[in-house]
């Protein structure tokens, strides 16, 4: 038996209690090379605890709904930021944290040209895509040398969850 999830169009009111929402809207901060580009400036909040920020690429299976969401992840040392690399959205899924478990999920579908931030310790499933290629630039923490910090924690439900779009 699972409990049901409905997903809900990303929003960034919705997401914000969990991370930054990256996508253009409305007129650039300023244009740059030679006014051929609009910069849309400081759209995610960096959040790192030791370590450095890299930037990787991940090649992700893509899912389908229904979608089962039996576990639940965080990174208690810093944000992770996926930036889709190709024209598709994707799933996001997200708890509020209660007493250290994650409380009941919220699960968002990305449209085209949105990337999302999660903040430090947020709850949030794995990287779902929906549709290949499932390539992603992904910005986080990483350890150095010497940094032997965990920065990942996992949470296993009793009972999963089923992901659907809403009738």
């Amino acid at each position: 038996m699972s409990r049901m999830i409905h997903t809900a169009l990303m929003t960034r009111d919705a997401f914000a209690p969990f991370g930054d929402l990256m996508q253009i809207e409305g007129a650039p901060d300023v244009l740059i090379n030679q006014g051929m580009c609009g910069r849309y400036h400081d759209k995610a909040h960096l959040d790192f605890d030791g370590g450095r920020m890299g930037v990787s690429l991940f090649n992700a299976t893509p899912r389908a709904l229904p979608y089962t969401l039996d576990m639940m992840e965080r990174h208690p040392l810093g944000c992770q930021a996926f930036v889709p690399m190709t024209e598709h959205g994707f799933l996001v899924i997200v708890a509020p944290d209660e007493d250290g478990t994650p409380g009941e999920p919220q699960a968002f579908l990305t449209e085209p040209g949105q990337a999302i931030n999660f903040h430090r310790n947020t709850w949030h499933g794995v990287l779902t895509p929906l549709h290949a290629p499932g390539l992603f630039a992904v910005i986080d923490r990483i350890a150095t040398d010497g940094d032997a910090a965990e920065n990942l924690e996992e949470y296993w439900f009793e009972t999963a969850w089923t992901v659907v779009k809403p009738e």
